[in-house]
């Protein structure tokens, strides 16, 4: 029993990992999730999976590396937000946080919030990389 829960447990990981770097992460998530729910939980567990694969497939796509790069040369704020809740990947940033449009794509925007640029949707305002 232990030996196929860590065998599960590696697939996972592997899966996991190649769907970060796949360039459609939300297709990969859902057919990773698919696959190890499968193996977990029999024909439930591949709809649940691939259901947790693609939500966690969209969370990884990157901006393009343009959107970055500008969003690390804009200087800094003075007077930089601090907000108490953790900014957390895949979580909408506080209202009280001020987002900026990205110019050269307006479907992404930043943020300087707790001493970090972070990059957001702007229609959602979710956290969609943290740079450091």
């Amino acid at each position: 029993m232990k030996t196929k829960v860590l065998s599960v447990a590696a697939l996972a990981l592997g899966l996991t990992a190649g769907c970060a770097f796949a360039q459609s992460s939300t297709v990969t998530g859902a057919a990773g999730g698919a696959v190890t729910g499968a193996v977990v939980g029999g024909p439930v567990g591949a709809a649940v999976g691939g259901v947790a694969g693609a939500i966690v497939g969209t969370a990884i796509d990157p901006p393009p590396q343009k959107v970055v790069t500008y969003v690390r040369e804009q200087p800094l704020p003075e007077d930089g937000t601090v907000v108490h809740e953790r900014v957390v990947v895949g979580r909408p940033l506080p209202d009280t946080v001020i987002v900026r449009t990205v110019p050269q794509n307006p479907r992404y925007a930043y943020a300087v919030v707790n001493h970090e640029r972070v990059i957001v949707e702007p229609s959602s305002r979710k956290v969609i990389q943290i740079l450091n």
